[in-house]
Parts: structure tokens; sequence; C-alpha cells
């Protein structure tokens, strides 16, 4: 199994042909408005209606994305005005000027080590070449925010908003970006677990059979009304065949609720931080049953009094039934600082410890 976070290499250059000081402007075709006095719309007319509110979403999504240029300028040739464009990731315009991606779509590497470069260039789904200057960025999410610098005009034609709710099993998504360094390019699919986990980041991921490639990193994961319910971070490959690796229909996005968190923090001017325990877990065996154990005691837990062996029961009266619960509920339910009551059982003994969370 080959995990691969979807932006990490450059993908494979795709031509961007244009001619020079023209500006490409993709048309909204507007049915005419039907108006029935007492007899309502009828299921094909209001059919038609659910299908031109989603192909505006669509639309504006798509002119909401932008793409990733490697390098702080795209340094190419024009001859006979072709562009050849370079293009290492994706990202979405959410408003404002601020373009939302991944890190490690940005990330470079600098003197043996990986950072997220202080400024930006990318490109706009008319063609525009606009750079953004970095807001903030977070490893433990793999999310990073740009402001875009320059004439507004330039910008993204569009922009897209988070959702309110949570995207759950079934639901319908699509997402834009750049697969293979080309696009903007369009796939649709839907929701498989909303909550599941990857080595590649600390939260929790949202499992979606969507059609997904290398390029595809920091493009928005989109619901049919068009808002943001996740950020494209990784894929699991299952092809064998190298001429048919870079994609695959198991991708995973970070949830739109946490990478708004993130992005709402660093425009704050704030450093985005997550609850840290300090709790290793290992499943023990009690009784024909598998339960969570402590199997080591670091940071806050160290000093609250965990022991290896203490037996996890509930925390602030919320009964834990799995490491992926107890995750989830420090990262979407506290914050650092926070003070937390955990339930353990100690032989035959039931305690309460009290926690002082710490920061990621």
């Amino acid at each position: 199994m080959i995990i691969d976070r979807v932006g990490l290499t450059y993908g494979i250059p795709g031509p961007i042909t244009f001619r020079k000081n023209m500006r490409l402007h993709s048309f909204l075709i507007v049915g005419s408005l039907v108006f029935c006095l007492g007899v309502g719309l009828s299921p094909a007319l209001a059919d038609d209606s659910a299908s031109n509110m989603y192909a505006r979403a669509i639309e504006q999504a798509k002119l909401a994305t932008v793409g990733i240029l490697p390098t702080l300028a795209t340094n190419t040739e024009a001859l006979d005005y072709r562009l050849s464009v370079k293009i290492r990731g994706s990202g979405i315009h959410v408003g404002d000027g601020v373009i939302v991606t991944a890190r490690h779509a940005v990330e470079r590497s600098e003197g043996g080590k990986r950072v997220v470069p202080e400024e930006i260039h990318v490109l706009t789904d008319d063609f525009r070449e606009v750079p953004a200057i970095r807001r903030g960025a977070n490893t433990y999410m793999d999310v990073a925010v740009y402001s875009l610098q320059g004439d507004e005009a330039d910008w993204p034609l569009s922009h897209v908003q988070f959702s309110e709710a949570e995207v759950t099993y079934g639901d319908e998504v699509f997402t834009v970006g750049f697969p293979m360094g080309r696009g903007p390019a369009l796939t649709f699919g839907r929701v498989g677990n909303p909550n599941t986990f990857l080595p590649t980041v600390q939260s929790r991921l949202v499992q979606v059979d969507l059609l997904a490639c290398r390029g595809n990193s920091g493009g928005g994961l989109l619901n049919h009304e068009g808002q943001l319910v996740g950020l494209v971070h990784a894929i699991i490959q299952t092809e064998t065949l190298k001429a048919e690796r870079g994609c695959s229909r198991l991708g995973f996005a970070l949830p739109g609720m946490l990478v708004k968190r993130v992005v709402d923090t660093v425009l704050n001017g704030k450093i985005p931080g997550f609850s840290v325990l300090g709790i290793h877990l290992e499943t023990l065996k009690e009784g024909g049953r598998w339960k969570l154990g402590v199997a080591k005691a670091t940071g806050p837990s160290r000093h609250a009094g965990f022991r290896k062996g203490d037996i996890l029961v509930a925390i602030d009266e919320l009964k834990i039934t799995s490491s992926a619960q107890l995750k989830n509920y420090l990262i979407e339910h506290t914050q650092p600082g926070q003070t937390v009551v955990l339930r353990v059982q100690r032989g035959d003994i039931h305690r309460d410890i009290s926690v002082k969370l710490g920061k990621s």
C-alpha cells in the first residue's frame, strides 16, 4: 500500500495555451425564468432549477480554484504565443484574497529542511499569475493560508464559503484541481468513511470515493451547493503497474470545519494549535474484551499521574470506545490549556484524573 500526499511531487507539466493580452472568461448559461401562477413548478421544472443551481455552484468553484506554481515565477519562454506552465498543487479562494491549500503542496527544501515559503505564485482559472504572501501554516493539519497580492482585478473571479454542516456517509461531493499538473479538472464522487486516519496527518480525515491524483492536493472538496466541506490531502495508491500510478479513487480530505478553524485562527493573527494529551495507547485484553490502555504517559498525562496499564473508560463523562473517538474529541471539542477529566480503571478501582491539555 502506498500513501501518497497528492501534491507532494510535481505533476507532469501540462501545456496551457493562450494568446497574449487576452483574458478568457467562462460564461454561465442562464435559462429563462418561468413563473406559474397558482399551479406551482412541475417536477421537471424543479429538477431543472436544481440542476442549474448545481451547475452554477460547480462553475463558481472552478473559478475559485487556483494552481500552485513551483517557483516564484514561471520562467517560461513565449514561443508562437504559447506557454507551457508547470503546476505542482491546487488551492482555493475563500474570499477577501485568502487562498487555502495543503501545506505539503507549497513546501520546498531549503538547507535540508522542508519549509513553507513566504511567497508563492498561483495561476487563476483565466491564466493570470498572482503572487501571494504567507499568513500562516499548520503541520498538525497540513494546511497553509496565503493572501493574494496586487490588483484585485487579477484575483480569482469567484470564491467559495465553508459549509456549516459536516459531510456524512454517501454524501455527493466534487473537487476541482490540477491532477498531474493539468487542469483545472473536476471529478465527482461520494463520501465513504467521514472518520478515518492516516499517518500523514494528526487529525481525522474524510475518505472519499472520488478520483484524485498527484497535483490535486490543496484543492477544495465541495458539496452540491458549492460549499467547502474539505481540503484534498492524500490518496492511497492501489495500482501496481508503474504506468497506472499517480491517481486513485481512494482519496482523503481534511474536514472543512477543522480547516476553517485553522484559517480563522491565522487570520486573527494567532498561531493555530490543537490539544495534546500525551498518552500513547495500546490494546489490552480483559475478560475476553479488548480495551484501550496506557502504553506510555508523556507531557500533560505524565504530570497528571497516569500510569502504564491504566484502562481508559471516559473523558468528560463521554465513554471512550476507540482511539479514533478519543483523538476526535480532543481535536474538535477542546482547546489547548483546557482541563479535561479522564476516568480510568486501575486494577479494580475506577478513578478520575484531571489533565491540563498541552498544545501541538
